[in-house]
């Protein structure tokens, strides 16, 4: 009696091959925000995932992430910058072989998401995601803070004119600490940034606070960043 031939494996559920995996960040009020979606499958194991998807046809992954960023505002954003990629064996969403983290900040002012699929969580307190994006959202963090006295990020989470208290407090929310207020000046007004306009505006009961923009100059030697170091708490 001849043995019947072996049944061929069956295939494994389709896995997305690269995916765009957005960061979004916004500093409303005193809070450092940031945008999750509602799970696409309603049997994951985690209610909210970043906003993902993989490119179509012939986008590259920058105009995906650009995309992506489009969708989940409801209008486009200004920079989105790649920060890492992720290969290993933890667990995304889309099972997706190689995800691809992109950040976006979203100045002060920008339209809240539209609909209920949407929403804005504190970065501290971010319902449970799968841990391959919780990875990359400690990633992102990590790189913002290393980078925050080299790069203008401060500024991108800001609208055009502010006060210098408001840019204070988005420094503090990024870095995660208080800073002392006349120390964060003297640094301030040596790194070049900002330059004051003509406008002014009122902060509480106290006079009103005069608003800059970012501007920066132009020095010998370079142009350098805030520097934290030695500032303090106040």
């Amino acid at each position: 009696m001849s043995e019947r031939a072996a049944a061929p494996p069956r295939p494994s559920p389709r896995r997305a091959l690269l995916t765009a995996d957005l960061l979004l960040l916004a500093a409303p009020g005193r809070r450092l925000m940031m945008l999750l979606a509602r799970a696409r499958d309603p049997r994951a194991k985690e209610r909210w995932e970043l906003p993902f998807d993989g490119p179509r046809g012939d986008e590259t992954l920058d105009d995906a992430a650009a995309r992506v960023a489009r969708a989940a505002l409801g209008a486009p954003v200004a920079q989105v910058e790649q920060i890492a990629a992720f290969g290993d064996r933890r667990r995304h969403p889309a099972a997706a072989e190689v995800s691809v983290a992109f950040l976006a900040l979203v100045p002060g002012g920008a339209p809240a998401p539209v609909g209920g699929e949407n929403a804005w969580f504190p970065v501290d307190e971010l319902p449970a995601i799968a841990p391959r994006q919780r990875a990359m959202v400690d990633a992102a963090l990590v790189a913002i803070r290393a980078r925050l006295d080299q790069a203008p990020i401060a500024f991108r989470l800001l609208p055009p004119t502010f006060t210098l208290s408001q840019l204070q407090e988005v420094y503090e929310l990024l870095i995660g600490r208080r800073l002392h207020k006349a120390s964060f000046r003297r640094a301030l007004q040596a790194a070049w940034l900002v330059e004051p306009t003509d406008e002014w505006r009122r902060e509480g009961r106290g006079r009103p606070a005069q608003l800059f923009r970012y501007a920066p100059r132009r020095r010998r030697g370079g142009r350098r960043g805030v520097r934290f170091d030695g500032l303090g708490n106040g």
